[in-house]
């Protein structure tokens, strides 16, 4: 057995070094006592993905969002061709093509059991779908009025069933779902513009932004408003919780690398909890960052108080996505200003910025071990980051066009990154194009980057 790492901080610098070059580097004074902060790192290591393992066609339009089940045994996909993907991630190949929905596919998320996949669609629409067999779950949940923008679903540890679902959308409202019964439990009408995003937090309260410059905290068993968290100066597009990755893996352990849930569901829900209890073990409580057209970002402990614990500045353009790394250290923002920001996951202190897309930055994904950084852009990059050296790590490009959407799985093995490519232009020779009668824009496509793990335990 491998005893844990951990990593040593003075003064929130890591010494990287040893702690003399630190001190001198700082000007500490020795004389009085000098505080050294330490935290325990994954016990496992990812490695940095390094090329593209294959390449998938078969959405018919741009491919909008990708999702690893909880495990990483599922790969899914939903695209502008009205469809949702199931891929089998070890052959490379597609399992079933899930149709039904009637326009564009804008969000998909899975349940923490990994049993079921919901999908929102541009007509406002929800499927529920199995990945096991490619059906349809139950019927049709329709109520919304406009387009779905998230989906999120109720934490394992708070129902081991993962019964109910939270869904947001261009109308204003968030309605919540018993997608056992396909009725609607209650909907969330306070928000006065579009809902941006939805996210169902691990201590019983529903959160979510909107373009109305607001979040709003809900409570989860009856949907009472409990507070509104104000200060954002333009929409909020982008929210994260400090325990995403916890609730995300439910009962799964990465470290041992399980490719199934093994026990009854209580089971299953005590250890969903002891990983949930896990997360909150460096703050506390639940820590939530939101990002804004403002270019602004507010950090919250939205389950105590309304006040923002901090205001982070340095955006010079929009917020598009901000993400917790899985040990709550830190937190990525991807902006359109061409920039990734990190910052410190407690304090909201700024770290670093990391430059090298030449376009906007769309979306940005956490190794397991919180080590490496992946971000998307516009132009047609993947890019990993070293949390550690704050600095390029790796280049990955491959892809023909703007990379909308990646996903880095739950056990660090694998990247799959979706976009509007045409591939016409990398794959394609002039004989080929002749074949299709000159379309202009080919079946736009997921790409897999293979990664290798070392387990410690």
């Amino acid at each position: 057995d491998t005893s844990t790492p951990y990593v040593f901080y003075l003064d929130d610098e890591e010494i990287s070094e040893n702690l003399q070059t630190t001190i001198t580097t700082k000007d500490v004074d020795t004389e009085g006592v000098v505080e050294i902060v330490y935290q325990p790192q994954a016990v496992f290591r990812v490695k940095s993905v390094t090329r593209c393992s294959s390449t998938l066609p078969g959405h018919a339009e741009a491919v909008i969002s990708v999702a690893y089940s909880p495990d990483g045994s599922y790969l899914a996909s939903g695209s502008g061709d009205t469809t949702v993907r199931f891929w089998d991630i070890n052959t490379e190949t597609p399992d079933y093509t899930c149709k039904g929905h009637k326009h564009w596919i804008l969000a998909i998320a899975w349940s923490s059991d990994g049993e079921k996949l919901a999908s929102g669609c541009k007509k406002g629409e929800i499927y529920l779908w199995n990945p096991k067999t490619g059906k349809q779950i139950g019927h049709v949940l329709v109520g919304h009025k406009q387009w779905i923008t998230c989906l999120s679903w109720e934490p394992m540890h708070k129902d081991s069933s993962c019964r109910y679902l939270a869904s947001s959308s261009k109308d204003a409202s968030v309605r919540v779902w018993d997608t056992a019964t396909g009725v609607i439990k209650y909907v969330l009408s306070g928000h006065l513009q579009c809902v941006t995003c939805v996210k169902w937090g691990g201590e019983g309260l529903i959160y979510t932004s909107s373009q109305d410059r607001t979040i709003k905290v809900w409570r989860a068993s009856d949907g009472i408003l409990c507070r509104t968290l104000q200060g954002h100066g333009h929409w909020v597009n982008t929210m994260a919780l400090s325990t995403d990755y916890a609730m995300r893996i439910g009962a799964y352990d990465p470290a041992k690398g399980e490719k199934l849930l093994i026990g009854e569901r209580k089971d299953r829900q005590e250890k969903a909890l002891q990983t949930y209890n896990l997360a909150l073990k460096l703050t506390g409580t639940e820590v939530m960052v939101s990002g804004s057209d403002d270019y602004t970002l507010f950090l919250w402990h939205p389950a105590k108080e309304k006040k923002p614990v901090a205001r982070m500045t340095g955006h010079q353009q929009l917020v598009n996505m901000v993400c917790f790394s899985p040990d709550t250290r830190l937190i990525a923002s991807a902006s359109f200003d061409k920039s990734v920001k990190l910052w410190d996951g407690v304090t909201g202190k700024f770290i670093t910025s990391l430059r090298g897309h030449v376009k906007s930055v769309y979306q940005v994904s956490w190794s397991a071990d919180s080590r490496l950084l992946l971000s998307s852009s516009a132009d047609s990059t993947l890019k990993v980051w070293d949390a550690k050296s704050k600095k390029l790590h790796m280049d990955l490009p491959g892809h023909a066009d703007e990379v909308y959407a990646i996903d880095w799985s739950p056990d660090g093995e694998k990247v799959a990154s979706g976009g509007k490519d045409r591939m016409e232009e990398e794959y394609g020779s002039s004989e080929q194009l002749n074949n299709i009668n000159n379309v202009q824009e080919i079946a736009p496509f997921t790409r897999f980057f293979y990664t290798l793990r070392i387990g410690y335990g």
